[in-house]
């Protein structure tokens, strides 16, 4: 058995620091891959950052930009005011810029 992902695809919005209730901070990054089976349409994927490393790179990402993560699928539970809720996400074991989004200059 095995659980291993690779996403290489681009960021659909910045990324985002998302502090839990236990104090704990993840970055999530939501990647969107275009589906390779020749289908129209694309498929989106939130992945946790939960290393400082990983953490670090996100913060010199934009939308736009191409990424490739490497992780694990899970699926993570937590509470809400309307109840129990839980996500499946990718959690990232790895993760590096593949290519950025060319930005406009700066106007001094």
């Amino acid at each position: 058995m095995t659980n291993e992902v690779v996403l290489q695809g681009r960021i659909s919005r910045p990324p985002e620091p998302k502090v839990l209730p236990s104090g704990d901070t993840v970055w999530v990054v939501r990647v969107v891959v275009p589906r390779a089976d020749g289908r129209a349409g694309a498929d989106w994927f939130d992945c946790a950052l939960w290393s400082g490393r990983l953490r670090r790179s996100a913060r010199g990402w934009a939308t736009d930009d191409v990424v490739r993560v490497e992780g694990v699928l899970r699926r993570r539970f937590y509470r809400t005011a309307a109840g129990p809720r839980s996500v499946v996400e990718v959690e990232a074991t790895g993760a590096r810029l593949v290519r950025r989004l060319t930005r406009p200059a700066r106007r001094a």
